[in-house]
C-alpha cells in the first residue's frame, strides 16, 4: 500500500505563502482568515495561534512576497547604480506577479530578518562608495517608493481599471494629443526611464 497523505504542518512561513496564493486566485477582497483555515485543512480558527489577526497575517504575506525578490543572489560586488537597478527590477517583477496582493505590500513596512539584513546591507554597500547612511537611506526610499507606486498602479490598471477608461478612439471628434501620445506608449515603457533619472541624479546629488 502507499504511504498515506501527510497533511502539511503548519508554519507562519507555511500560512503566508498560502494566504498570498488565495489572494492571487480569489483577489483580497475575497480573502479571510477562515477561508485560508479551511483551504489548507484545518480548523479555520487554527490561523490565530500563528498570527493574532488579518493585518499580522498581512504583514507575513508582504514578507513573503519579499523573499521572493531573492536578495542574495543580487549583483552586490557590483557598482551600487547596478545593484539598485536590479533590485528594483526584481521587486517590481514581483509585486507584478501578485497583482491582487500589491496592495498589501504597500501598506505595511516589511521588517522580517531578511529585509533588515538586507537595508543593512545595502546602507553598508553605499557607504563604502561615499554616500553617507542618511542620503544612502533617502536613495532607497525614493527607489522602493517609485517601485512599489508603479507597481500599484499597473496593477490597478490590469484588474479593471483600464476597463473605466474614457480615453477617445482615433478618429473621433474627441481624440486629442493626449489620446495619441497615450496609443504610442505601453502600460509599463516609463519605468526603466524613470528609474535610470532618478538613479542619475542621485549619482550628481551633493551629500
Amino acid at each position: 500500500m502507499p504511504e498515506p497523505p501527510t497533511r502539511p504542518r503548519l508554519t507562519r512561513e507555511y500560512l503566508a505563502t498560502a494566504a498570498l496564493a488565495l489572494i492571487d486566485a480569489h483577489g483580497l477582497r475575497k480573502f479571510s482568515m477562515r477561508k485560508l483555515g479551511t483551504a489548507v485543512g484545518f480548523d479555520p480558527m487554527a490561523v490565530y495561534r500563528y498570527y493574532d489577526d488579518q493585518e499580522a497575517l498581512f504583514d507575513g504575506v508582504a514578507e513573503a512576497m519579499f523573499d521572493e525578490i531573492e536578495v542574495d543572489t543580487l549583483p552586490w560586488d557590483g557598482p551600487w547604480r547596478e545593484l539598485a537597478r536590479e533590485y528594483c527590477l526584481r521587486l517590481r517583477d514581483t509585486l507584478l506577479r501578485h497583482p491582487h496582493a500589491v496592495q498589501v505590500f504597500a501598506t505595511r513596512p516589511v521588517r522580517s530578518p531578511a529585509s533588515i539584513d538586507t537595508g543593512v546591507k545595502m546602507l553598508s554597500k553605499l557607504q563604502a562608495e561615499g554616500i553617507p547612511p542618511a542620503q544612502a537611506l533617502r536613495l532607497t526610499r525614493c527607489l522602493r517608493e517609485f517601485t512599489v507606486g508603479h507597481a500599484l498602479a499597473i496593477a490597478v490598471t490590469k484588474l479593471g481599471g483600464e476597463r473605466r477608461s474614457r480615453k477617445p478612439e482615433p478618429g473621433s471628434p474627441d481624440y486629442n494629443l493626449l489620446a495619441e501620445a497615450a496609443d504610442a506608449t505601453t502600460l509599463d515603457d516609463h519605468f526603466e526611464p524613470g528609474l535610470t533619472a532618478l538613479l542619475n541624479g542621485f549619482a550628481h546629488t551633493p551629500s
